[in-house]
């Protein structure tokens, strides 16, 4: 049996303070686990289960006592170098029109298909982690996923909430039936309206280097940069087995634009990005 795996990515996000969440399940050949990673500003745990504590219903991922869905997230785990606990609620989701993959929901042999389950959300509670107090209250919540085997050897992903709306972008180097091409898939939301820029509605890179790309699709142009490289380490699957390591920055030092028809509808440097760079 080939390896696969399956995972949210849920991220809460105030003002001041970052926590995000990644429940999965993971199995390889006969051997199945599960996991749960936090990810604060300064500091990553990932914590496995065995495969019988998973489960997953129409109201969400269950691993033990710790519970992921729509409403909100649950979490209990005590282990010697991590213990949270907390409850953080969600308010109405933010859904995209349709599958980000577009037409390659349908491809078979992918590598690793992605989801977005709600670009912006807000989110209310209180977890403990390893007694330090994240409060979160009328704070914003971003949801994706992935499912597949591996992730992509090179790849660039980044999430930013800012005023007026939200943005992820993902550029990849793809295999597909012997071949390799860059995959671009992003949705820039913004005073309400979604902007989509995908391989499939034409988009291309334009420049990627020194921790910046600029994306391309018609009438519109994102640059996303990294000025400020940093991160915590995580773990990402390979062949379904977690045993990659990659570094994800929750939040730090990054710049923005988009434009659409030469006109710059935003530019802005933050300090809250969340931004992967595997290139």
């Amino acid at each position: 049996m080939k390896g696969s795996f399956y995972g949210w990515y849920l991220k809460c996000q105030s003002d001041t303070q970052t926590l995000a969440v990644i429940p999965a399940i993971h199995r390889t050949g006969r051997k199945q686990t599960c996991s749960i990673q936090i990810i604060t500003e300064e500091k990553a745990w990932t914590v496995t289960f065995l495969a019988d504590k998973f489960r997953q219903t129409k109201s969400g991922i269950f691993i033990g006592e710790n519970q992921f869905g729509e409403k909100g997230i649950r979490l209990a785990i005590k282990t010697p170098k991590l213990e949270i606990y907390g409850k953080l609620n969600f308010g109405t989701l933010c859904p995209l029109k349709y599958d980000i993959m577009g037409p390659f929901a349908f491809a078979p042999f992918m590598e690793c298909r992605h989801s977005v389950w709600s670009m912006r959300h807000f989110v209310s509670g209180t977890a403990s982690v390893n007694h330090q107090i994240y409060k979160f209250k009328r704070a914003w919540g971003y949801w994706e996923g992935d499912q597949g085997r591996s992730f992509p050897e090179k790849y660039i992903w980044t999430q930013c909430f800012f005023s007026g709306g939200s943005l992820m972008l993902s550029i990849a180097d793809i295999p597909m039936a012997g071949i390799h091409f860059t995959g671009i898939i992003g949705v820039v939301l913004w005073h309400g309206k979604e902007y989509r820029i995908a391989t499939y509605l034409g988009a291309r890179v334009v420049k990627l280097q020194n921790k910046m790309a600029r994306v391309a699709q018609g009438s519109l142009e994102l640059d996303v940069c990294l000025l400020k490289p940093s991160g915590c380490i995580l773990k990402a699957p390979s062949k379904g087995d977690m045993v990659r390591t990659i570094r994800e920055s929750a939040a730090c030092r990054a710049f923005y634009r988009f434009r659409k028809n030469g006109q710059t509808l935003f530019s802005f440097e933050t300090d809250r990005a969340s931004f992967e760079f595997e290139y």
